[in-house]
């Protein structure tokens, strides 16, 4: 049964509702109108469960990535097709790429707890491309027959790139922490628990985003490529966004709002 949202007006009051096949007649029923009334609907167009919106988003880089990794011959060339490139920084970026949307479509799965609202699938097929395109950019450079890592020294491009991946496969636990302590069918404030990847909530209401920052950005140090940079940078705006909303929303919301928190810098934003 197709799914979507509808809007609509009864006298100067404006109701939305999730209609689902025959629940429309029951829900019009119950309206609280006389005999006559008249229903101002709006079509929303096609719309996809925010479920399926995430697994789509998650899915794409993680296939896409492999493309370039393994190099199909399709990409490179039929000379370096099913060949792997010799710096271990590749290997480390595959790995950590891969464990990240992985995590992201576990979290989708069996952590996150979603409403029943939709996304117009309009609106889902630009966030996968954003998304599929961008994992396509990087890892055509990073996996590239010619890519070399900017470091001349061996030693350092090595002890760079596993004193990077170790970062990062913190961040990426303590994402993973964050989200499990905040999952919750009511909304309340969320305070540190006993696990450590929990304190930095005593300073951002989203450190879920800082960790996520954070493991970017030590991606990109650590591939030391544009893209990925460039990728890191408009993660940050976005995920800034989305945290000063979420943060302004407890403010409003519960007056004991802890005042020394930011959205998701530490004492500055």
């Amino acid at each position: 049964m197709v799914c979507w949202f509808q809007w609509f007006s009864v006298g100067n009051q404006k109701h939305s509702e999730f209609v689902k096949g025959s629940h429309r007649l029951e829900i019009l029923q119950h309206l609280p109108v006389g005999t006559t009334a008249t229903l101002y609907f709006k079509d929303l167009g096609p719309q996809i469960g925010w479920t399926m919106v995430f697994l789509t988003e998650y899915a794409g880089p993680l296939f896409i990535y492999f493309l370039f990794y393994f190099r199909m011959p399709f990409v490179y060339g039929l000379d370096d097709k099913l060949t792997s490139n010799p710096h271990p920084v590749v290997n480390l970026a595959c790995i950590c790429h891969s464990f990240h949307y992985i995590k992201r479509l576990i979290e989708t799965i069996f952590v996150h707890r979603f409403s029943h609202g939709t996304m117009p699938l309009r609106r889902s097929i630009k966030n996968c491309f954003y998304y599929w395109g961008f994992a396509a950019w990087l890892a055509y450079y990073i996996n590239h027959p010619l890519y070399t890592p900017p470091l001349e020294s061996l030693f350092s491009q090595v002890y760079l790139a596993h004193l990077f991946n170790r970062q990062i496969w913190i961040v990426f636990i303590a994402n993973y922490m964050v989200h499990r302590s905040v999952r919750s069918k009511i909304r309340k404030i969320p305070y540190p628990t006993k696990n450590p990847f929990t304190w930095l909530f005593f300073f951002v209401t989203c450190p879920n985003y800082t960790y996520e920052v954070g493991a970017w950005i030590s991606f990109t140090i650590m591939t030391q490529c544009v893209p990925v940079g460039l990728f890191t940078f408009l993660c940050f705006i976005q995920m800034t966004v989305w945290a000063k909303d979420k943060h302004y929303t407890y403010v409003r919301e519960f007056k004991d709002y802890p005042s020394l928190r930011m959205p998701i810098i530490p004492f500055l934003l």
